[in-house]
């Protein structure tokens, strides 16, 4: 099983996760509704197994609960994938959410980059801050070693256009991390 489990404990926030990227249940509690639905659709859509529990400091707002989580996701993830052999490596998909259209392409490359170009038209999604989904994206592609890109086409709802990235996401992961052989898929033969 390619799976991980990651403690971590700040000032600002006690965190722990496990994952399973061969499936499995799926529970998140962050204190942000928003946010924990995004994770749930992000482990579906991916068909991760994501247990995750977050305490923060949401008294101050919700940017450190976001993106702690996102580091130690990216961690987890990293630590699953092992030396990432077999691997598809890379992933697109685009998702409609109504009048939004998003996509993500990525690269599981060892190379940790994002390019995020999806503004938001609302600053606030119920209590999570819309300028928190770069933040936890951002936070996942420097911690698990992914190139990541993501572009809004279209859209004027942030409900929507945060939920097609999320999906979006772990539609392209779940391609990437399947297992398609016993090689590294690299002319370097090494990621």
């Amino acid at each position: 099983m390619r799976q991980a489990t990651i403690q971590r404990t700040t000032k600002e926030t006690d965190i722990t996760l496990a994952l399973c990227l061969d499936g499995g249940e799926v529970s998140v509690s962050t204190g942000i509704g928003f946010f924990d639905h995004m994770l749930t659709a992000l482990a579906f859509y991916a068909g991760f197994g994501l247990e995750l529990s977050a305490l923060g400091d949401l008294h101050v707002d919700g940017h450190h609960t976001v993106e702690d989580v996102g580091i130690v996701l990216g961690q987890a993830l990293r630590e699953a994938l092992g030396d990432k052999r077999g691997i598809r490596r890379y992933g697109a998909a685009s998702v409609p959410m109504d009048e939004a259209l998003c996509g993500t392409v990525l690269d599981i490359s060892n190379r940790p980059y994002l390019v995020f170009d999806a503004p938001m038209p609302q600053p606030a999604i119920g209590g999570y801050d819309s300028c928190l989904t770069a933040e936890f994206m951002r936070a996942l592609a420097m911690n698990s070693g992914i190139t990541l890109h993501q572009k809004c086409e279209y859209g004027d709802n942030a409900h929507h256009i945060t939920e097609a990235l999320f999906k979006s996401l772990g539609l392209a992961l779940k391609e990437a991390v399947g297992v398609e052989g016993d090689t590294i898929v690299s002319t370097k033969g090494a990621l």
